[in-house]
């Protein structure tokens, strides 16, 4: 079965006809620096506590999450993944009138939605070539009621919102979610975080990942800001310690870690430009600006020919856009590895674009 979500690396080495080990993987968006170290110490740390239950409550990573974004303890859930905290605010959504979500969108909202019979309304996009707006959300009227699911910085075109272009729409529904897993790629100063505004707005969510910028999509951690009497009905819904004693001990390292967090912003500050230009140069190939760790491409030739080659001959995999049924099979997605891999990435399309 043709994969929905980046980083199937079994899928991809069958077609490719080697190990997974062997698959360069720029269908993931991942920071290609991590684990840090301080996530490998903390882990070989706690193994010894194994053998017992984590803190139900996780006191111990939610002081250090409510440091990171000066807030109380009681704002803040931990959880397997933030796609385990999508389900929950899916639930929440579910129990309004609709939800309107801005298309294209991350696959896995469509699933979070329908679990819970959610009435889903796409909200499309100003036109690619025209590059990513909010215009055509900020000029509809909705009707009372309703909810709205959106991510920033936006997946798959790594648009960043500006926060003022944001702040008006919590006023136009019951519930807002904005989805921030890929927010910490940006510095602080460039940030368009509204995790400010949960105190004063009880109707924002934000759900925020560990696993991409601190590398770490095998242990699932992420968590939700939210009112605290939300946070507990969700606590409510779930299972019994969702969030392992191992990813609890990273997550606690992690966000201490500012060695690691200026590492990754030098990073992608020189590499997101360089890959750009680099694929800007190759024939038929249009990428698009964005603000987070990976870049969207448009195509002139088919993803699914240029996946097929790229992993048969190069041990390459590539995010094909066929999740998304606004873009489907001229573009592809690509993370923005080390600069070594980039070049190699950049070679092998060259190869068979004849560029």
């Amino acid at each position: 079965m043709h994969p929905i979500h980046g980083g199937n690396l079994v899928w991809a080495a069958m077609l490719a006809g080697c190990s997974p080990q062997e698959i360069l993987d720029f269908s993931a968006s991942i920071n290609p620096w991590g684990p840090p170290p301080s996530a490998i110490a903390a882990i070989q740390s706690h193994l010894s506590r194994l053998h017992t239950y984590p803190d139900p409550g996780y006191r111990e990573l939610r002081v250090a999450l409510a440091q990171a974004h000066h807030l109380d303890p009681d704002w803040i859930l931990p959880g397997n993944g933030s796609a385990e905290l999508l389900t929950w605010a899916g639930r929440e959504l579910a129990m309004l009138a609709a939800t309107w979500v801005l298309a294209p969108a991350f696959g896995d909202y469509q699933r979070a939605l329908s679990a819970f019979g959610a009435q889903l309304q796409p909200v499309p996009l100003v036109s690619l070539d025209q590059g990513w707006t909010l215009a055509t959300l900020r000029s509809r009227s909705f009707p009372p009621g309703c909810g709205l699911l959106l991510n920033n910085p936006h997946n798959p075109t790594g648009q960043l919102f500006p926060r003022e272009e944001v702040l008006p729409l919590l006023a136009e529904f019951d519930l807002v979610v904005v989805d921030e897993a890929f927010m910490d790629f940006l510095p602080p100063d460039r940030q368009q975080s509204l995790v400010d505004q949960v105190s004063a707005a009880t109707n924002l969510v934000i759900l925020r990942s560990l696993t991409k910028f601190y590398s770490l999509p095998g242990l699932r951690l992420g968590y939700a800001i939210a009112d605290p009497q939300r946070l507990q009905r969700w606590q409510q819904w779930r299972d019994p310690w969702p969030v392992n004693e191992l990813a609890a001990a990273a997550g606690v390292a992690v966000v201490q870690d500012t060695d690691f967090q200026q590492q990754t912003w030098r990073w992608l500050a020189a590499a997101r430009p360089a890959l750009f230009q680099g694929l800007a140069a190759l024939p038929g190939l249009t990428p698009y600006p964005g603000a987070a760790n990976f870049l969207l491409v448009r195509s002139a030739v088919s993803t699914l020919i240029l996946q097929q080659q790229l992993l048969q001959h190069h041990r390459i995999l590539i995010r094909d856009c066929l999740s998304f049924p606004e873009l489907g099979d001229r573009y592809f997605r690509v993370a923005i590895r080390t600069p070594a891999e980039n070049q190699q990435l950049l070679t092998a399309l060259a190869n068979i674009l004849g560029g």
